[in-house]
């Protein structure tokens, strides 16, 4: 059995509704709300202090850990007037900041078959914005998805050809290409993993792949004492499938 010490800080958004603040983001650390009791911060103490220690340096991950935290800067503006601040920046708008400053030029994009027409409007923005945009098909090579070793009946149409997902395949043809970042458009759960894994370019999501809620699925977790108060009573697999 694991002594791991488990850790859960979105029990911290209470402290959050209620103060304004956490202990890991006050204003002034001298008043900041005390840790809970299973705050990572002291539980993982070690761990906090020696990732850290990764960000400097001359390291690619040094380097990337630097340029998000500029670009996260740079997304937002004050308020004239006021000490508020307003974002500015689409997460679209994000990632180019991003791949400009980090000094990237060959932009490869996983993207699903469904979103296509997505892909190709934003080949056209990346092109305009100076990068080298190539773009991989999901349904790359064609090949039937019995040959995952899937009965016919798990087909989403059975009796009918469907070609397998194949996100190996679309990493190691960027890889290839040799890709300086890479951006996942719309890939299923799982499929993701695999690309994440045999990319050697950074990649980074732009689109998650949600059938039912146009590609938005935080719109669940706002639904859930409602529209999808069913995931927190109903199993979605009963291991009967």
């Amino acid at each position: 059995m694991s002594d791991q010490k488990s850790v859960t800080c979105s029990k911290c958004s209470s402290v959050w509704q209620k103060q304004g603040t956490t202990n890991c983001w006050s204003n002034d650390p001298a008043q900041a709300p005390p840790k809970p009791g299973n705050c990572p911060s002291d539980a993982y103490d070690d761990v906090v202090k020696q990732s850290f220690d990764e960000y400097r340096g001359d390291s690619v991950d040094a380097k990337i850990a630097f340029v998000a935290a500029r670009v996260e800067g740079l997304c937002y503006q004050p308020v004239p007037g006021s000490d508020a601040v307003n974002a500015r920046w689409t997460r679209v708008e994000d990632t180019i900041a991003f791949a400009k400053l980090m000094g990237y030029k060959k932009i490869g994009m996983a993207t699903c078959i469904g979103l296509l027409d997505e892909t190709d409007r934003l080949s056209k923005i990346l092109t305009a914005q100076g990068f080298e945009p190539v773009s991989v098909c999901c349904k790359a090579g064609s090949i039937d998805k019995l040959e995952l070793g899937l009965a016919e009946s798990d087909k989403v149409r059975p009796g009918t050809f469907e070609p397998a997902c194949n996100p190996i395949a679309q990493a190691e043809i960027c890889n290839r290409m040799e890709t300086d970042m890479n951006i996942i458009v719309g890939l299923c759960v799982g499929h993701d993993m695999l690309f994440n894994k045999h990319s050697k370019a950074p990649v980074t999501t732009l689109v998650v792949k949600d059938r039912v809620t146009g590609h938005n699925p935080i719109a669940v977790l706002y639904g859930q004492n409602f529209y999808y108060k069913r995931l927190q009573k109903q199993m979605v697999l009963t291991g009967n499938e």
